[in-house]
């Protein structure tokens, strides 16, 4: 959407009445159209008993929700007793939302008439799409470049949508959705009419009800980012089959989940299970493990079955996430005890250690057989004091991050009573309260008692260890993304020279029609970004590689060197422990010998001399390879010649940090071994860390590259006393990297599921003091930069930013500074204004910037605050000169602010570049509007 705009003097003209239409249209989120339609026309109404048509009607009139119904069908003047219209084109008023319900071949000139007709949604409820093949591709692709930008399409091969807080029910499901806090997603229609039958008996209501079908234009990301937004939508419940947009996913459930839990089910672990996904919604399922890291990366908690589902919507809208894995089980019995402990250690919790402080002052209140350990089983004549007693004591353990309160009937039990006690503890402080009160009927009561205070009750014990579980997988999954980290100490490949090394490396190449870089250049991209290899030297004659040898020292190494053969020990292409000359000579000829036998003397081009490296260390690899729907992946794990054999390996999706990087690792079982076990130290983590970081930059930043692999890379604690002492104690000795085919386009190489960090908003500037300074995109590891920046800002600088006066203490919170610094580069960009004293090299932010994107809309927002000891040096006209520019490179159209009245300095700085101020209904308020 583009103004055409003139420039007068200094100040910029236009339709500007227009324009502010524009911009308050978009600040509307065009799913309103959907879930809040105030006219509706069904597109393919019908009275044939049974049809979908008769029964997307015969919901929507009656489940009343504020708004006109307008059948649509060329051969009747009436459906169902209202007037119908032969074509949407024909019905008198402007429709918000059209369900459409008619065969397939249809749909294309349908959505084209609702376009015309003003229409801002629709609804395909029919099949026969990318589900039926060639020909249904073909029919969406004409859909969308009808609709694309002009009007909001949920489906096709979907049920419908319910709001149940407005009574809409556009879906020919045969019951309405109570009305309730939980939005629930599903990509399968079948699905959510089971869930609905199981919801009126559960007495569990929904905020929105949606079977989202293929997801033709709406995706899981505009979703998640209007319940998100949705006052009434406490959680959000998700049924997936495919992921669709990868990046859109990961965008909007990485800032929604911090606020809302989203939980979701995934069809297709087993790849039986994904073959019948994708044929049932047309998608690739991709990979399970992937999709378990894009989860992690995001918040997303993952669960195994619909009730785990709804059981994690509940008691995240009840209990605080727990701080830690450790559970404290209070029981009247020991095999419910112990069955909990079982569900809870099989699904990655542990039990709360026992403290001597904690049990003696148990001793005081349990009788002398009570079991002195966790599970505390305080017996089967426990009263409700008794339970009281014990739970209050427990409670202030700090070794504990939740408690599981399990009672069975027994001849002494009072459940009512008991669950009367536990009423004071529903909300403890970070600390997650379940209930296990097993007994049916005898226990209902009781079960009332505890529900209506929000403290979750559970039928079985291992569920609800289960249930701890999960609250704090999706803890963690929020910890790992929000956790500060610092910056590498690894400068990865910024110099101009080793760019230019990587680039002509990979461009000669791929001019070459070669795929597979050799051995020595794969090292040296490596190199290039500050990761530690073995020296290497290539030698194409026996002397060649005597004379390498001997500059190097004995004992070597001789590698193949082919542009052809990456897996050199199967063609017999490696020779180790080479002490003098006479053995190189012969490794050589046996290696040249070895190749031509197996695979040909041409791919024999020579070999690589390399020291002979004792392996007094971890074997690793990290490694990259492609997925279909998330694009370069990353892994690291044990590595070796028995990589495949022992699995034991980790994904995670590009770019990282290093808590990114060392939450990785922790999913691996040589993570322990790499922090010393069995007297062994630890070896350098944080280098580790950094190494990682590394490689995930060249993954992000040489697209051509479509697979790459360090195996192995050696890790070693130490190398003092040794005869590698020189070496680094984290080492690639092997490396292998494949290019993406020559024929392929920058167009076509696959996208990353996550935005790396743009430099090219990353440049140099200079003050009117003459001061430089480097202004470039916010990052992570900034936290601690911001905390000093909030330090140097008076009251009025506060006052201008926030419209109130915020305290110091708040302002610096680690949860609040985490929403400024985590940010997600594809709806937000903020710059700071960075200086760095020459001298020690201390560096410090002056100014903020940002742009907001608004959800659902081509608008945004922007705001800037800078240092008060920086003000009058041009500062906030360069910052929002750039953001200026940063809107028009991604594509928004329009961007605003509200500036308060007082704030003169601001308003102008907005009037020079352009912007038009006028004020608001709020006299302390002016509204800052452009069109770009």
């Amino acid at each position: 959407m583009q103004i055409s705009l003139k420039q007068t003097g200094d100040r910029t003209t236009s339709n500007i009445d227009r324009a502010y239409d524009i911009l308050q249209a978009e600040k509307v989120n065009p799913l309103n159209a959907i879930f809040a339609p105030q006219s509706v026309a069904v597109i393919g109404a019908s009275e044939k008993a049974g049809s979908v048509g008769r029964t997307l009607l015969w919901n929507l009139i009656s489940n009343p929700f504020g708004g006109t119904v307008f059948p649509v069908n060329p051969k009747r003047h009436s459906v169902l007793g209202i007037k119908a219209y032969p074509t949407i084109a024909d019905i008198p008023e402007t429709v918000d939302l059209a369900v459409i319900a008619t065969p397939a071949p249809t749909i294309p000139g349908i959505i084209a008439e609702c376009v015309a007709a003003g229409v801002k949604g629709a609804i395909i409820i029919s099949a026969g799409f990318k589900e039926a093949g060639a020909e249904g591709i073909a029919l969406e692709q004409q859909i969308l470049a009808q609709a694309r930008g002009k009007i909001r399409i949920i489906g096709p091969n979907c049920l419908g949508v319910m709001s149940p807080r407005t009574g809409l029910n556009a879906t020919f499901a045969s019951a309405m959705a109570r009305f309730g806090n939980v939005g629930f997603l599903s990509q399968s229609g079948a699905l959510c009419t089971a869930i609905l039958d199981w919801s009126v008996r559960e007495n569990v209501g929904f905020s929105a009800f949606v079977s989202i079908g293929s997801m033709l234009d709406v995706g899981w990301g505009d979703l998640i980012y209007y319940l998100g937004d949705d006052p009434h939508t406490k959680s959000i419940v998700i049924y997936m089959e495919s992921i669709g947009d990868a990046r859109s996913f990961i965008s909007a459930a990485r800032e929604v989940a911090l606020t809302k839990p989203i939980i979701v089910i995934k069809a297709g672990r087993t790849e039986a299970a994904a073959k019948a996904a994708a044929s049932h919604t047309g998608a690739l399922a991709g990979s399970d493990a992937v999709l378990d890291a894009a989860f992690r990366r995001c918040g997303v908690l993952r669960v195994n079955s619909i009730s785990d589902l709804f059981d994690m919507a509940e008691v995240l809208a009840k209990q605080p996430r727990p701080q830690g894995p450790r559970l404290t089980i209070l029981t009247n019995a020991g095999g419910p005890g112990v069955l909990a402990t079982d569900a809870l250690i099989e699904t990655g919790g542990e039990l709360a250690p026992i403290s001597p402080e904690l049990i003696h002052s148990l001793d005081q209140i349990l009788p002398p057989h009570w079991s002195h350990n966790n599970p505390i089983d305080i017996l089967g004549d426990a009263d409700p004091q008794r339970y009281a007693q014990a739970l209050e004591i427990a409670a202030q353990d700090a070794n504990s991050d939740g408690l599981l309160v399990i009672l069975t009937p027994q001849a002494m039990t009072d459940p009512t009573q008991t669950a009367e006690q536990l009423k004071p503890y529903a909300q403890i402080t970070g600390k997650p309260i379940l209930a296990s009160w097993m007994g049916g009927a005898d226990v209902a009561a009781g079960e009332m008692i505890l529900n209506r205070q929000r403290i979750p009750t559970y039928p079985y014990p291992d569920t609800a260890a289960r249930v701890f579980s999960y609250m704090w997988q999706s803890s963690y999954n929020l910890r790992g993304i929000y956790e500060t980290p610092v910056l590498p100490t690894i400068d990865a490949g910024t110099g101009i020279p080793y760019c230019n090394l990587v680039e002509n490396i990979i461009s000669s190449a791929r001019q070459a029609g070669r795929t597979i870089l050799t051995e020595y250049e794969s090292k040296q991209i490596l190199a290039a970004y500050g990761i530690p290899t073995v020296t290497t030297c290539v030698a194409t004659t026996e002397d060649e590689a005597v004379q390498c040898a001997e500059n190097m020292g004995y004992p070597v190494v001789l590698k193949l060197y082919s542009q052809t053969i990456t897996h050199k020990t199967d063609v017999g292409g490696v020779q180790l422990n080479l002490q003098d000359a006479d053995a190189v000579r012969r490794a050589y000829r046996m290696i040249a010998s070895s190749v031509g036998e197996k695979v040909g003397q041409e791919h024999f081009l020579g070999v690589t001399v390399q020291p002979m490296v004792k392996m007094d260390g971890y074997e690793l690899i990290i490694g990259s390879s492609l997925d279909p729907q998330f694009g370069p992946v990353l892994l690291f794990g044990a590595g070796g010649q028995l990589v495949e054999v022992f699995q034991d390996s980790a994904i995670a999706l590009p770019p990282l940090n290093t808590t990114l990087a060392r939450r990785m690792m922790e999913h691996t079982k040589i993570y322990k071994a790499l922090q010393g076990v069995r007297g062994r130290p630890s070896i350098d983590m944080a280098a580790l860390e950094d190494i990682m970081v590394a490689f995930s930059h060249l993954v992000v930043e040489q697209r051509w590259i479509k697979e790459i692999d360090i195996n192995p890379l050696l890790a070693s604690p130490h190398r003092e006393n040794s005869e590698n002492a020189a070496l680094p104690s984290l080492i690639a000795l092997d490396a292998r990297i494949v290019l993406h085919e020559p024929e392929m386009t920058q167009a076509q190489l696959p996208k990353l599921a996550i935005r790396p960090y743009p430099t090219q908003y990353v440049g140099e500037w200079t003050m009117n003091n003459g001061t430089p300074v480097t202004i470039r995109p916010i990052r992570p590891e900034d936290e601690p930069l911001l905390v000093q920046f909030h330090q140097t800002l008076s009251e009025e600088s506060v006052y201008f930013r926030y419209f109130h006066l915020m305290k110091l203490s708040h302002r610096i919170t680690h949860e609040r500074l985490t929403r400024i610094c985590f940010i997600d580069y594809d709806r937000e960009m903020a710059l700071v204004v960075e200086q760095q004293e020459p001298n020690t090299g201390k560096r410090q932010i002056l100014a903020v910037g940002r742009l907001s994107k608004l959800h659902g809309s081509n608008a945004a927002e922007f705001a800037i605050l800078v240092s008060d000891r920086h003000q009058c040096q041009g500062i906030g006209k360069e910052l929002l000169r750039r953001l200026l520019q940063v809107g028009r490179d991604e594509q928004i159209t329009h961007i605003t602010a509200d500036i308060l009245a007082d704030n003169r300095g601001m308003q102008k700085v907005c009037e020079k570049l352009g912007f038009r101020l006028q004020r608001t209904s709020d006299t302390t308020v002016m509204k800052a509007e452009i069109a770009l």
